[in-house]
This record gives C-alpha cells, sequence and structure tokens, in this order.
C-alpha cells in the first residue's frame, strides 16, 4: 500500500488531559469520547471549533463511537454498564439504550448500516440493528488462537467480512467471515509485539490500518494480512483511537491514557 506524504493540518488540544478513547466523524462534524467523561466532544470539521456536547449521564467509561450516516444517529460503548446507547443527530438528542453483555469496546456500522460491537470479555462480535435487536453473534473461539483473544474493534471489509484487532498476548489482526471463522491472522515478528492494539480503519482497497498504543506507532497491513509496515509519518503519543474520512482525504488519530496529551491529530492529504 502506497500513500501520499499526509499534513498534520491541525491538533484539537485537551482540556483536561483526559485520554482519547474514540473518534469518529460524519458529515461537517467530529465526535470525540475521552476515558472518563460521560459527555461526547462535537468539532466542526472545517474550523475544528467546539460546537457542543452530547451529554449521555448513564454513560460512565466509553471505549467507542461509530456515526451512521443512514439513521443520522451516534453510537456509544459503555464498557462498565455493559451498554449502547444511540443518540439521534437529527438535533433532538433523543437517547435510545440497550444492554449487552460483558464489555462492549470497539464499534463500526456495516453495510447493513446495523452497529457492530466488539465484547472484550465475551470473546465475540455482536450485529445489532438501529434500535438494538440483535442480528448475529460472531464467535471468535477458536483452539489455534490458544483461548480468549479479547477483541477491541472490528469494522466490515468489502467482502462482507470484518477486519478484528484482538488483544492476545503479542497482539493480532485477523480476518473473520460472518460465522467466524477465521481466513487470515496477522502475528508481528517476535521482535515486534502489538499488545496493544485498539482502533481500526479500512481503506477503500481493504488495506487495514490500526493503532499500536503501547508501541505508540499506526501500522499498515495489506488486505491479505501477509504484510505490514510503520507509519513513520503519522507521530503521535500512545495513539488509541483512528477515524479514516476519505471524503476529505482525512485521518484523525487520537491519543490515549498514558500519552501525557491526550490530543486528536487531523491529518490532510491522506490517499490509499
Amino acid at each position: 500500500m502506497k500513500s501520499s506524504a499526509p499534513t498534520l493540518t491541525y491538533i484539537i488540544e485537551s482540556q483536561d488531559y483526559d485520554g482519547v478513547t474514540a473518534v469518529t466523524s460524519l458529515g461537517d462534524e467530529v465526535f470525540v469520547a475521552r476515558r472518563s467523561g460521560n459527555q461526547v466532544e462535537v468539532y466542526d470539521a472545517k474550523t475544528f471549533t467546539l460546537l457542543r456536547y452530547i451529554s449521555v449521564p448513564e454513560v460512565s467509561r466509553s471505549w467507542g463511537l461509530a456515526a451512521c450516516a443512514h439513521y443520522r444517529c451516534l453510537y456509544i460503548s459503555d464498557c462498565n454498564q455493559n451498554s449502547i446507547h444511540r443518540v439521534e443527530l437529527s438535533g433532538s438528542d433523543v437517547m435510545k439504550k440497550w444492554f449487552v453483555v460483558r464489555s462492549p469496546v470497539g464499534l463500526s456500522v456495516n453495510k447493513a448500516h446495523n452497529v457492530v460491537v466488539a465484547c472484550y470479555e465475551e470473546n465475540n462480535i455482536k450485529e445489532y440493528t438501529t434500535h438494538g435487536t440483535l442480528v448475529r453473534e460472531i464467535g471468535l473461539h477458536l483452539l489455534r488462537l490458544r483461548g480468549r483473544i479479547y477483541p477491541w474493534h472490528a469494522v466490515q471489509l468489502s467482502t462482507g467480512e470484518y477486519a478484528v484487532s484482538q488483544g492476545t498476548f503479542g497482539g493480532v489482526v485477523s480476518v473473520v467471515t460472518v460465522d467466524g471463522e477465521f481466513v487470515c491472522i496477522y502475528r508481528p515478528p517476535r521482535i515486534s509485539n502489538m499488545d496493544g492494539l485498539r482502533s481500526l480503519a479500512v481503506t477503500k482497497n481493504d488495506d487495514i490500518l490500526v493503532a499500536d498504543s503501547r508501541n505508540s506507532r499506526i501500522l499498515s497491513i495489506n488486505s491479505s494480512l501477509r504484510s505490514a509496515q510503520e507509519l513513520d509519518q503519522y507521530e503521535a503519543e500512545v495513539p488509541w483511537a483512528l477515524c479514516l474520512d476519505e471524503s476529505r482525504s482525512r485521518l484523525y488519530v487520537g491519543e490515549g491514557e498514558g500519552s501525557g496529551q491526550c490530543r486528536v491529530l487531523v491529518f490532510d492529504g491522506v490517499r490509499w
């Protein structure tokens, strides 16, 4: 995979040095969740002006955000309360909540406009309709992975399969079918462990970007998971959250807890 040289266009600073756990965008707005907050920051995608806060009082710790253009809504995960919150973005901020068993973390929206939830402690991926009806569970229990794999984020590829970042010792990125069968797996060399894998972003060519927080780097893995390269141009401390906005050729990188700065870095001129 080749990319043009990106430009660091803007830095969204933290007001309280609270780690960024998730970033997503929709239209002209950017949404940012932080580790201990019960509100989502909303910024203008053109000027990066803070527009408002979306208050979600019942959320104690959110590790995932996903915006849906089809339903004009925002999904927020709460791993402590085992729940997903849906917020309408029509101006009313009407909210809906449903429960998800055992630590929902990373969120994404698939081709069917359903929300996909990685359940860290449950060892599976769940797909829900926008109204919270369970569509399917994708179990990830495979003996060849020697036990639990702790999925953190799952994003659908153009093939209908899912790229999954996993907290297995040493770090693993895999591609699985909707039946939970593993198509391919990327494990780093022994000298390059990926213990802190967090958010994924998938390009239009199905190449996979992954935030490797523990090693303070972003990796690009090709769609076959046969090779990976470190993207040195994205210098971030403890990169945790990724959001790729292809309409603007832009990548948002959120710095997580332990970074000391907890910023959102905005890179323009990103092309794959």
